[in-house]
C-alpha cells in the first residue's frame, strides 16, 4: 500500500494541475481504483490508436491494400461485441473520467513551471481536443453528419474518406492536422505516464529510456496519421 501511495505522491508532484481539495473524490474511497482503472482504458485506447492509424496508413499504398484491411475487420466474427467491449466502452470510461479530471484541477503551472507540468497539462488540453474530436469525426465520418457522404461504406472504404475529406478544407487541413498531433501526443505521454501508474519504471533512467520509447511513438503515429491524411485529401472525389 505504501509503494502504491508512493507512486500516487509521485504522479501528483509531476502533474500540471492539482485536484482540488474542495471538489468531491469521484467514487468517494474508490477514487483510487478508479484512477487506476482510467490509465488502463487509456491503455486500451491508445493500443486501439495504433492499429487504426496505421492500418489508415495503407491508404498511401496502391491498389486495394486499405480496402483489403477494411474487409478483413468487418469479416471479423462478433465485431459488433469486440467494438463495445475493447473499444466503445473504454473510451467512455476514460473519457468521462478525463474530462472530470480536467473541470476539478487547479492549474499550478505559474507555482511549478517544470517540464513535466507543461507535458501534464498538454495532456488535458489535448484530452479535451480528442473528445471533440472524436463526436465530429464519429458523427461526420461513420453516420454522415457534417458531410456529403450518408455514412461510413465499408465496402467503399477509400471513397467515403476521400468524400468526407474533400466537404471542406477546414476539415483537411485544420482539424483533422490537429486531432492526429492531440492523439499521437496523448497517446505517447499517456503511455509514459502510465509505466509510473503500474510501478513499471520507477527510477529516474528508467523513466528517460521510457521517455524515448515513447518519443518515438509519438512520431511514429503523428506520422503515420499524418501519411493518411495526405493520401486521401490528394484524391479526387469520383
Amino acid at each position: 500500500m505504501f509503494y502504491e501511495l508512493r507512486n500516487e505522491r509521485k504522479q501528483l508532484v509531476s502533474s500540471a494541475t492539482a485536484i482540488d481539495p474542495t471538489a468531491p473524490l469521484l467514487g468517494g474511497h474508490h477514487h483510487f481504483l478508479f484512477r487506476r482503472l482510467h490509465s488502463l482504458t487509456g491503455i486500451v485506447f491508445g493500443g486501439y490508436l495504433i492499429v487504426h492509424l496505421i492500418v489508415n496508413a495503407t491508404l498511401a499504398q496502391a491498389g486495394t491494400v486499405y480496402q483489403d484491411q477494411v474487409n478483413k475487420i468487418h469479416s471479423l466474427p462478433w465485431l459488433a461485441v469486440v467494438e463495445w467491449t475493447l473499444i466503445y466502452i473504454p473510451i467512455l470510461y476514460h473519457t468521462v473520467y478525463g474530462v472530470w479530471i480536467f473541470f476539478t484541477g487547479m492549474p499550478n503551472n505559474s507555482a511549478y513551471p517544470y517540464g513535466k507540468n507543461w507535458f501534464y497539462l498538454l495532456q488535458r488540453l489535448s484530452g479535451l481536443y480528442i473528445v471533440l474530436f472524436l463526436l465530429f469525426h464519429v458523427l461526420s465520418l461513420k453516420y454522415g453528419i457534417f458531410g456529403k457522404s450518408l455514412g461510413f461504406d465499408p465496402e467503399h472504404a477509400t471513397r467515403t474518406i476521400v468524400e468526407h475529406l474533400h466537404f471542406n478544407p477546414l476539415i483537411s487541413w485544420i482539424i483533422y492536422p490537429l486531432g492526429i498531433f492531440a492523439s499521437a501526443y496523448h497517446t505517447a505521454n499517456g503511455f509514459w505516464t502510465a509505466a509510473i501508474t503500474w510501478g513499471l519504471t520507477i527510477s529516474a533512467g528508467a523513466q528517460r529510456r521510457w521517455g524515448f520509447v515513447c518519443l518515438g511513438l509519438f512520431a511514429v503515429l503523428f506520422l503515420a496519421g499524418m501519411i493518411a491524411l495526405i493520401a486521401a485529401a490528394s484524391q479526387p472525389v469520383t
